[in-house]
């Protein structure tokens, strides 16, 4: 099982003095970092307006590390497929990954957040059509040999060839998924799939459940199972003060920034996103002791290795790492970063071991 690093950029907290520059300088160290650490891939997430996080650029972000490294791997967590045109995120991921050499690892998704789409003048009550029509172009247009015209409900052009051309055939291409309409793409698409497990918990029962979903999935469709993957908050702990704070902190995250994000009134959420509504209900009355393996790595380094074999048992090829959440300070991030290729990755057998050796 591989490793990576993983941030949404969260900074949306109450007196928070941390700006948004700042936040996005540190999350490009980091991710700099995680390829001196012997990191597998770093996964940087699409948000806009601060109404979660503030990165709005991942592609920019990953170019520049992808110039000052060799190795690490660069995916965005996850493009927001809707709010862009797909020739233009097409044409952008393809130049990305022949300029890092064959390095990139596409996830696509339609995020959660009304916010985010108004400014751009997308329909957020529509986007599972959007998404699903703009994926699948961005595949076509990767895969042509010769120029493509399509005529769709969302998306109409003739005579379209983008140039350049990825470097990998084909290019590794993930669903981000909290709900079955995303498995059921993933699975028809030949990708691959990337879960929280905090959602896999509450909409599925668990991490083993969407992996044997979606190898089910697969072969109705009669595709062949690609990666699946999953993000873990990670926090580290050696004793009971450290623990608290810690909980304290992924539950301001869930209060501050997730809350506000998710659709969770019913009277408002699109059909599509009604699962969110109890997501919304179970995390605004969270307490600290709820903050299980579901959705949190916390502990020693035993404690965090002893769930990640869970994860290894359950199918999972890759586990991608949120450190930086909750406004924890820049050097701690490092610090746990560091900790956990040390003491916690050499467990498993992976990119991490190969690049060690």
């Amino acid at each position: 099982m591989d490793f990576g690093y993983f941030t949404l950029s969260d900074n949306h907290y109450e007196s928070n003095q941390r700006s948004a520059n700042q936040f996005v300088a540190d999350i490009t160290a980091e991710a700099l970092y995680a390829e001196e650490l012997g990191m597998h891939s770093a996964w940087i997430g699409e948000h806009h307006f601060n109404s979660l996080g503030v990165l709005s650029s991942p592609e920019m972000v990953l170019a520049y590390i992808a110039a000052r490294t060799k190795h690490i791997r660069l995916a965005p967590a996850v493009n927001v497929t809707p709010l862009h045109h797909p020739i233009r995120v097409a044409e952008q991921w393809a130049t990305l990954d022949l300029l890092s050499g064959g390095r990139v690892d596409f996830a696509s998704g339609r995020g959660y957040d009304s916010r985010e789409y108004a400014p751009f003048k997308v329909s957020f009550a529509d986007n599972q059509s959007i998404f699903e029509e703009g994926l699948e172009l961005v595949q076509k247009l990767w895969s042509a040999e010769g120029r493509i015209s399509h005529h769709g409900k969302h998306y109409q052009f003739e005579d379209v060839r983008i140039t350049p051309k990825p470097i990998q055939k084909p290019l590794p291409v993930y669903v981000g998924s909290f709900s079955r309409p995303s498995i059921e793409l993933a699975a028809r698409l030949g990708c691959g799939l990337i879960v929280a497990p905090f959602a896999a918990a509450m909409s599925y029962g668990g991490l083993k459940q969407v992996a044997y979903l979606y190898h089910e999935t697969c072969a109705k469709h009669g595709t062949t199972p690609k990666r699946l993957m999953c993000s873990y908050f990670t926090h580290f702990a050696d004793n009971k003060a450290q623990e608290d704070a810690q909980r304290a902190r992924q539950i301001r995250y869930y209060k501050e920034c997730v809350i506000p994000a998710f659709p969770g009134d019913p009277k408002t959420a699109p059909p599509s996103y009604f699962y969110f509504i109890d997501m919304v209900e179970r995390l605004r009355n969270v307490k600290p002791e709820d903050l299980t393996e579901n959705s949190v790595l916390l502990g020693d380094s035993q404690r965090i290795t002893t769930i990640l074999k869970k994860v290894e048992a359950a199918g999972f090829d890759e586990v991608i790492l949120y450190f930086n959440v909750g406004l924890k300070p820049h050097s701690q991030v490092k610090e746990e970063m560091d900790r956990f290729m040390r003491e916690v990755a050499p467990a498993f057998a992976g990119a991490q071991k190969t690049r060690a050796a």
